[in-house]
């Protein structure tokens, strides 16, 4: 066994590891950086396969913003944990089709017919000034251009459609106008106004 042979080993079984907690544990912080942990050992998998930029990316986009906006989100909520864990023996059986059928799915995927040294060879070693990056793009904007293109149109027909529901008017919400609130003076938020004091009545026993 080589050394990237056991540096392959040693992630994968840290990623598997790291996947099966996140679906076992009971904390939901748990889980988030359990995910962390995942993300962080499939860079380091993709790293072996000289895929420089996709680990990387991995890191930034996904551990060093997606995650932290979820640990955010999961610790502002307070979940009751002893909530979610009501009805757990109900779904049990779909549950564990569901998880019946993906087990099946990824092994005929994943099997030694469609998935192996054989049939996908380990990446061929390349020179000092190879760029990872440059064949990445090289590969995006030429062979697989329209599939790239498409991507982006979908992502800014959900951002648009994103910005549309939330900027959308509502008859019973309240908004205010910036402008407006600039062009307030003095005179139109206070009023002075005199009364006159009422003297008490002196009263003899």
């Amino acid at each position: 066994m080589n050394f990237v042979t056991a540096v392959f080993y040693f992630f994968s079984a840290i990623l598997i590891f790291a996947a099966f907690r996140v679906v076992t544990t009971r904390n939901p912080v748990h889980a988030a950086l359990f995910l962390v942990l995942a993300f962080f050992s499939a860079s380091g998998l993709w790293l072996t396969l000289e895929a420089e930029f996709l680990a990387i990316a991995l890191v930034l986009v996904y551990v060093g913003a997606v995650m932290v906006l979820f640990l955010f989100v999961v610790m502002m909520l307070d979940i009751n944990i002893d909530r979610l864990r009501e009805g757990f023996w109900n779904y049990l059986p779909l549950a564990a089709l569901v998880a019946t059928m993906l087990a099946l799915e990824m092994a005929i995927v994943l099997g030694s017919r469609s998935f192996g040294l054989n049939i996908i060879p380990a990446p061929i070693a390349h020179p000092a000034g190879y760029s990872n990056t440059k064949e990445l793009g090289s590969l995006l904007y030429t062979d697989y251009v329209y599939p790239f293109e498409l991507a982006a149109v979908i992502l800014l027909v959900a951002i648009i459609a994103a910005i549309a529901l939330t900027m959308r008017r509502r008859k019973n919400s309240k908004y205010q106008d910036p402008a407006e609130q600039v062009k307030v003076k003095r005179e139109d938020r206070v009023r002075m106004v005199e009364m006159a004091t009422d003297q008490p009545s002196s009263t003899r026993s």
